[in-house]
């Protein structure tokens, strides 16, 4: 009986050791698992990386070394840990397996971040939209329109098209065609041209304006008008120019052309 005893003892003391062990290996674990997560945050944060990259980042390593914690506490208990190792390995693999489309979007918002092609706040146009980008998200990116719409567009969908950022420079050139008359003075025309952009403060003095003729088309002569704005400005100064642009023509006498047809009435015999 005093046998039993004392092997029961043995038993309870070897088995108790063990667990305060992997208790002690989860606490502790699970603390320095926070800290160095923590640690790396303020790294990246100090480094100006996006906040949304920051966040899953953090999570990303805290998530993996508690994973490599709980498997050390198992391991303490005395269980084989190779065969956890297997399960995690195969229900990974699954996962992935059944959620690819997502893994890929997730997949092109890191790099998104990463690489930073634009920004909360630019005006792009990629995955077949335009619009002001109101969130760069791990999965989706969305987009505001110009007519106040909210346009949700899969990462990969972006990552795998073209990227126009029309909000990535300071300054845009605004280009326009004016079509005159063949009988009009083109000289006429370019100062008239040249009065109209000098009245616009929002035309930038350098780079100087361009007012060539474009073409000789087939009921007008086309300047092409390209000065330089800030890229705020675009849009105001692009439509003030269409009415300020025919104002002025219309006080100088000169000439815009539109499409027209004469028809001539033959009288049979």
């Amino acid at each position: 009986m005093e046998l039993q005893i004392d092997s029961l003892q043995d038993l309870v003391i070897s088995y108790g050791l063990k667990v305060l062990a992997a208790v002690a290996i989860l606490i502790i674990g699970r603390w320095c698992a926070k800290l160095l997560s923590s640690l790396l945050g303020k790294i990246l944060t100090r480094r100006k990386v996006d906040k949304t990259l920051v966040d899953f980042t953090c999570s990303l390593v805290y998530m993996g070394l508690l994973t490599f914690i709980i498997i050390a506490a198992i391991g303490q208990l005395g269980i084989e840990t190779a065969s956890f190792v297997v399960v995690l390995g195969a229900a990974g693999l699954a996962i992935g397996l059944a959620l690819q489309g997502s893994l890929s979007n997730f997949a092109a918002g890191v790099l998104l971040i990463i690489f930073r092609p634009f920004k909360a706040g630019d005006y792009i146009e990629g995955g077949g939209q335009k619009g002001t980008v109101e969130k760069i998200g791990i999965f989706v990116t969305e987009l505001k329109t110009p007519d106040n719409k909210l346009v949700i567009i899969p990462n990969t969908a972006i990552s795998s098209d073209s990227i126009i950022n029309y909000s990535a420079e300071k300054q845009r050139r605004v280009d326009m065609v004016f079509g005159v008359g063949y009988n009009d003075n083109l000289d006429l025309v370019r100062k008239t041209v040249q009065k109209v952009l000098s009245q616009d403060k929002r035309i930038l003095k350098k780079p100087e304006p361009m007012i060539v003729v474009l073409e000789l088309a087939d009921s007008s002569v086309n300047f092409a008008v390209r000065p330089w704005v800030k890229s705020e400005d675009y849009w105001g100064v692009y439509f003030d120019m269409q009415e300020n642009m025919k104002k002025a023509f219309d006080t100088a006498g000169i000439s815009i052309p539109f499409p027209q047809r004469d028809v001539h009435m033959v009288q049979g015999e």
